[in-house]
């Protein structure tokens, strides 16, 4: 990393890289969950659901890279090993073994929900201090809120189609 670069970050940046770590920890956890659950749905919507998680997984691989791409500009290192995530992860990983569409949802949107208070505590943390991590931040956490957004929708769908195939 240039010195400058890390010279101007306002906070300890060994703090800052463990948060860096557990979101970028985060995002292959999640991405690993989106793509498994796209292969595995079943039940209604299934194809809007696979879809959606196809398109999620694609991001939150995006979002890792970016993640790791800062993580070295600071002069660290990305968790290395797979076997890794889980002991860094802030989020977890929600194995989805009930492949039902309803299931997968409900496991997603809790998902999205931690990734939100990750990088709103990224952002209070770089807000004045680092910029760059701070716009890195911001521009992640627009996404995992319009991915919560997303599957809140399919979800809500999902619970009319059943209601009305019930009457």
């Amino acid at each position: 990393m240039g010195t400058k670069g890390r010279e101007i970050v306002g906070l300890n940046v060994d703090e800052l890289l463990r948060m860096l770590n557990r979101a970028f920890a985060d995002e292959w956890l999640a991405y690993y969950q989106y793509w498994l659950g796209a292969k595995l749905a079943k039940g209604p919507m299934k194809d809007a659901v696979m879809a959606e998680l196809t398109q999620h997984a694609a991001d939150e691989l995006r979002h890792a890279d970016m993640l790791a791409l800062r993580i070295i500009q600071l002069g660290g290192t990305p968790v290395l090993s797979p076997a890794d995530w889980l002991k860094e992860s802030g989020c977890g990983y929600d194995a989805p073994v009930d492949p039902h569409v309803a299931r997968l949802l409900n496991q997603n949107i809790a998902g999205e929900q931690c990734a939100i208070v990750t990088y709103q505590k990224l952002i209070q943390a770089t807000q004045t201090a680092d910029p760059v991590t701070y716009n890195l931040a911001v521009q992640i956490l627009s996404d995992e809120v319009q991915h919560e957004e997303d599957l809140q929708a399919l979800k809500e769908d999902l619970t009319l189609l059943i209601a009305s195939a019930q009457r």
